[in-house]
C-alpha cells in the first residue's frame, strides 16, 4: 500500500488479498475503518487504515456488508435529527 497526497484527499493503494488486483481508495482523513470490494473479483473486505497504512484485511460476508450498511443508515438519520 502506498499513498499519494491530492491536496486534503489522500489516494491509497490496496491490493487485494483475494485476487491481487491492485485497487485505490481515497481518504479525506488519514484513518479508516469500515467495507471495502474489490473492483475485479468483487470480494469484499472489512479494512483498518490508520496514518494512512493498512492495518488489517479481513474477509466480510455479504449479509454482515448489509447490515453494517443498515447501522451507518440509521446513525445518520438520528444525527440529522
Amino acid at each position: 500500500m502506498y499513498e499519494k497526497e491530492r491536496g486534503q484527499i489522500m489516494i491509497v493503494k490496496i491490493k487485494c488479498p483475494q485476487c491481487g488486483t491492485e485497487g485505490s481508495f481515497s481518504l479525506v482523513e488519514s484513518s479508516y475503518q469500515g467495507p471495502y470490494r474489490c473492483w475485479k473479483c468483487r470480494e469484499l473486505f472489512t479494512i483498518k487504515i490508520e496514518n494512512n497504512e493498512l492495518k488489517s484485511c479481513e474477509p466480510l460476508s455479504q449479509e454482515e456488508f448489509d447490515r453494517q450498511q443498515e447501522i451507518e443508515a440509521m446513525k445518520a438519520k438520528f444525527k440529522r435529527q
